[in-house]
Order: structure tokens, then sequence, then C-alpha cells
């Protein structure tokens, strides 16, 4: 080779060696720039690319009772969703999802023919359904666990507690009221797709937390809801009355132990009714008192001076002209001279009337919104009104007369009970409420206390107007005579009101709201309960309908329950020997707040809850619902139980549990 040849050769090498290092450092460069500066952009745009981040429903918390009773908890239920890009098939896969979970073809098919990633197929299917898509085996096609709202005793305290969506949102009663402190943090769910856009790992092995939220402890008794419920159902099927409700408070603390309504429903399967079943009456709906009001326009009386019990009060003979207009005893009864304790013991309404004049409108009216007519009570629960009540100047002569025996104005139930329980409670209005804490790890970190609203009459009127209360209950004579207890003295007010015709522009003559309200025992009060039945169309008087619903209720918490009531000394005042008595566990101690058990064991296919507390019809019910093989011993409400796992795979659970009346 000669040197021409040899010096071009070399040049060419030195020329191939500068631009390999131009390369070399040119794919150095656009490495570290992938890698430093645009390494974590381009990893998120791998991200989205390759993964979806499927956010699910928050899990909710518990609701408990005041002894630690779950009335709302949550179990995990499965869901089907989709990503439509991945389904080759739309019309076929839409045909055979169809078939087995029940959903129509079309909807299914119009989900998945559309341009997206992700869509919903159903939502809380059974673990039958589920396990037919996952054998269908479908490209596109995943389920995921996410939280569902499950209420063990269905009807119970429906209208209280109320209910979540399947979003995880409550929607109606305490689930709506205290959303905010149920609702728990969203749990994240991840799933992916290699490059050819195959499916790397499912949303069943999801991540995600679950903190934040807590529990409710009510002010609820479960026991005395559940009596409540009980008695209120069977005196609506032996009157034929078509709703009503129950409330029992707490005298000395506003606490609500029970609120019952009817028509009830299965909170799990809420969608089957209507908005007016799931209505809570207690709060929204009003009616005229009647004379159930009649006690606190007597208080009034008494607390002005302007009458004492044993002044006369001349009835008129059961006619009373009033502004033109006639007003007459309930019933056609005739009464001539009456004192004042009369007037409320044999229900009069002209004797009230003329009471009433004799307190002045404006001096009335002060009363009346004082014990919270015409106001909201403030009870934590969503819906409540306030009722109806004019001003004074608005009062025709008729009005003002109409007004003191319950016409003329609405309340609610709750208004009612708190408002005789102001009375039994020495003239001071507490306010009612429902929640007693909330709770989270067994730590109490908000507790809700009772709050006197007001003084609305002095100690010694409230008394004397007891006194007189009592005789309604306790003489042969008087129109609460039906809600006499055996055990202990009772206090109260019958009522029974005409519903006013819109249709005819008066009363009418066959429509009624009868009701009771007292409270025991009258000596040393510590309950209220209140009965309202509407329509009823047998037994249309307050003292026949309603008396007795109070009196079914009272003794089922006398016999089951003690609030430090002395029944020994009661029982020996009625003639009835004390070990005759059935001694309770106390009902009225404050329940140990965070000592609340797990009820829901979710490590099992099927969720297995605890029972104890529950009446048989309850455990049955549970177990039917649960698919868990309930085998009972022994009667009253459930104490124990032992559960035993299928030794077959595909049985049902097998759970032993044992009951007794003597609760302690």
């Amino acid at each position: 080779m000669n040197r021409k040849a040899q010096k071009w050769l070399r040049l060419r090498v030195a020329l191939l060696s500068v631009i390999f290092c131009v390369l070399f450092v040119g794919l150095l460069s656009r490495a570290a720039h992938l890698q430093i500066i645009c390494g974590q952009a381009l990893k998120d745009l791998g991200d989205r690319q390759h993964t979806r981040n499927l956010e699910v429903c928050p899990e909710r918390k518990k609701i408990v009772d005041r002894n630690g009773q779950t009335l709302a908890a949550t179990v995990l239920a499965d869901s089907i969703y989709a990503d439509p890009s991945k389904v080759k098939d739309p019309g076929k896969a839409a045909a055979q999802l169809s078939n087995v979970i029940g959903v129509d073809r079309s909807r299914i098919h119009k989900a998945l023919s559309q341009r997206a990633n992700f869509c919903w197929i159903a939502r809380q299917v059974s673990p039958e359904e589920k396990n037919q898509v996952v054998k269908l085996d479908l490209e596109g096609i995943y389920t995921v666990s996410e939280p569902k709202r499950f209420y063990p005793h269905r009807e119970l305290a429906c209208h209280v507690l109320g209910f979540a969506g399947v979003d995880s949102s409550g929607l109606e009663g305490l689930e709506l009221q205290y959303d905010r402190y149920l609702k728990g943090a969203p749990r994240s769910v991840l799933w992916g797709r290699d490059a050819k856009g195959n499916a790397i790992y499912r949303a069943g092995d999801g991540v995600g937390g679950r903190d934040g939220g807590t529990d409710l402890v009510l002010t609820i008794d479960g026991k005395i809801q559940h009596i409540a419920e009980l008695e209120l159902q069977e005196a609506a099927l032996r009157t034929g009355a078509k709703s009503g409700s129950v409330v029992v408070m707490d005298i000395k603390t506003g606490e609500v132990l029970a609120m019952a309504n009817i028509p009830s429903y299965n909170l799990n399967t809420f969608k089957d009714c209507t908005a007016d079943v799931r209505r809570n009456r207690a709060v929204t709906d009003t009616f005229e008192p009647g004379s159930v009001f009649k006690p606190f326009v007597f208080a009034a009386a008494l607390e002005e001076g302007v009458i004492s019990e044993h002044d006369i009060v001349d009835c008129e003979n059961g006619v009373y002209f009033v502004g033109g207009r006639t007003i007459s005893e309930a019933q056609r009864k005739k009464y001539d001279k009456l004192t004042a304790a009369e007037v409320i013991k044999y229900s009069s309404n002209i004797g009230i009337a003329k009471i009433a004049a004799k307190v002045g409108r404006d001096r009335l009216h002060e009363y009346i919104t004082s014990f919270g007519f015409g106001s909201k009570t403030g009870i934590d629960l969503p819906g409540e009104v306030g009722g109806i009540l004019r001003e004074p100047g608005e009062w025709r002569p008729v009005d003002f007369a109409a007004l003191s025996f319950g016409q003329c104005l609405s309340v609610t139930a709750v208004q009612l009970a708190a408002a005789m329980s102001a009375i039994a409670n020495d003239g001071v209005l507490m306010k009612p409420f429902i929640v007693k804490a909330t709770v989270a790890d067994g730590k109490v970190m908000k507790e809700f206390s009772p709050t006197p609203l007001r003084r609305v009459v002095s100690p010694r009127t409230a008394r004397r107007v007891t006194a007189v209360l009592k005789e309604v209950v306790e003489s042969n004579d008087g129109t609460g005579r039906a809600a006499r207890l055996s055990i202990v003295p009772v206090a109260g007010k019958t009522g029974t009101s005409q519903k006013f015709d819109f249709s005819q522009g008066r009363y009418s003559t066959s429509k009624v709201v009868t009701s009771f309200v007292g409270f025991f025992p009258a000596d040393d009060p510590r309950m209220t309960v209140l009965v309202v039945l509407d329509e009823p169309q047998k037994e249309r008087w307050g003292g026949m309908a309603a008396a007795p619903v109070f009196k079914g209720i009272s003794e089922h918490i006398l016999t089951c329950f003690n609030r430090d009531i002395d029944l020994s000394r009661m029982a020996e005042e009625g003639g009835v020997e004390p070990e005759m008595l059935i001694k309770p566990a106390s009902m009225f101690s404050s329940p140990v707040i965070g000592a609340m058990d797990p009820v829901i064991n979710t490590s099992s296919e099927v969720p297995v809850f605890d029972f104890t507390g529950l009446s048989m019809r309850d455990v049955l019910k549970a177990g039917k619902e649960l698919g868990i093989d309930i085998r009972v011993s022994g009667s009253g409400w459930a104490v124990s139980q032992t559960v035993h796992a299928p030794a077959v795979p595909g049985d049902r659970p097998r759970c032993y549990v044992s009951f007794s009346s003597d609760i302690r």
C-alpha cells in the first residue's frame, strides 16, 4: 500500500472515531436527560398508559345503641366493572353478563360500547353472581370488593338510622345527619396492563387506606326500641290506624331512648318502599294535639296564680258560646261545676277554655312558646319541623278558646314528649338528643352532654300539675286509667283531636288523631312515653287506643330494666310482694362507651354477627338473611352463642344461640 493510501485510511479511521465519540456523547446526554431531567414525568406518563387507579367508596363506621349493640355496620360486597377498550365483542359480552347478573342487556351493551377505559356494570352483587361472572372469564371484565351498608336488625329504628347509598354517602336519618363522622377515607385500587394490553393484576389486589371516620353511640336502647315498635304495630292492627309514633325520653337528660314509627321498612331493601314510608313522622309530621295540650295551659294558669286546683269552674252544662260559635264537650258530655283539677281529670273543653281566658292571650302565648311549641326542638335528626303556632294578634275569640284544648295549632311528637318531660323535670325543658358520643378505636372522640334549655315553670307548679295528671290515670273515673301500671304510679293525659278536612273546610267527623303522653314513676319521674295513632278506625279515643300502648311499653320496660327505681318500696305501696318482682339489670347506668365488641367477622365468607341481646325472632331473621343455620335453646333474649364453621365447603355455618328471659 503506497503512502497516499495509508494516509487516506488513517483519515477515515480518525473521522469515524470522531463520529462515534459524538454519537456516544449524544446518546449518553439523551439518556441522562431522559433519566434525570424527564424521568419522573415519563414515569407518570407510563403509569397513566399502563395502569388505572380505581377509587372505591369509603368504608362507613358503625352505629351502635347505648349498650354497644350494633345497629348499622359495613360488610364487603362485590361489584362488576369493565375496561371497554379491552372488550372485543361488546354485544356477546353484554348478553353473557345480562344472563348472569340480571341487568338489562342493552344497558350493559351501551356501557361496553363507549370509548373509555372504565365503566361500572353492576354494584354490590351477590357472591353467587360474582362467582358466575368470574367463571365467564371475559377479557376486560373485572370484579372489586367495596363496602356495603348492612343493618342486622332490618326494621329496628329504621326511621332514626336512615340509610346510605351505594356510593357510601348517607341519604336519610342519622346516616345523613352524621355523614361526615361516619364516612372514612376512600380506598384506591390499582390494576395494570402490559405492552400488549393484557391485565397484569386485578382490582382484588388493590391497595389503599380505610382510616378516618368514627363510630356513633346512640342514646337509643335497642331493647326499648324493639318493645316500642312491637306495641305500636299491635296497636295499629287492633285499632286500624294508618300510621303512628312512639317517643320514649329520659326526663332528666333529654336522651331519646326509643323513637318508633309505623309503617316501617327493611333498611337493607330501602329502595323497595316509598318516601312516605321512610319518613320519620315523629319529627317531620305535625298534628293538632287535642286534649294532651291542656296540662300546659293549666300549668300556665297555676304559675300565673290566676287559679288553684280547688277553684270552681262553671262548665255551662256542656254548651258554651264564644264569639258567636258554640264550644261543646267531647262525646256530648255535660259538666256543671268542676274544680280546676277535675277540668283536667275529666278533660273538659269548656273548663280549660275558661282557665285560658284567665291567663290571657299574650301571657299564654309566652308559656306555650317557652314549652317549645312553634319552634324546632333542635334534636339531631334531619327534617325536623317546628309546627304551627300563630301570633296572639291573629287569634279570634273562638280560636283562643279552641287553642286551649289543642286545636288551631300543630305540634310534632318529639315536641310534645319534650314539653311533658319539662313538667316531669320540675319545670326545666331539656333539649332532646339521640347521639351520645362518637368513638374511634375504642376512644371517645366527642361526647354530647344533656342541655337544659330553660325553666318554663317553677318546681312547685310542675309538681302541682303532676299531682293532677296522676289523678287522670290513677283514679277509677280518670280518662287515662287504661295507662295505669301495677308497680309504679303514672301521671299522664289522653288526647283525641279531629283532623281538619280541607276539602270540606271544617273538622272531620270520622278522621281523628288519638294520643297519650305520660311519665313514671309519678312521684319520682324518670321516663316519658308518648303514643300517637293517626286515624284509628276502632277505639277512636285516646284513653282507649293510645293509653294501652303506653301501658304495654312501660310494663315491658319495668320488667326488663331498672333505673335505680326502688321497686321494692313501690311494690309494698302497691300491695305487691317484693319477691314477685323481676330484678333486671339497670338500663340507666351509662354504658362503657368504646367497649364495643366487633360484630362482624369479615375473614369468613359469610359475615357472622354477635346476636347477644336480640329477641329470638330477630336472631332467626338475621340468620336467614346472613345464610347461617341457627339452632336455639331457651326463651327471651339471646345471652350467648357458639359458631361452628361448615364441615363441608359450600354448607352454611351453624350457630347455637342460648336465650334467657332473666336479663342481668
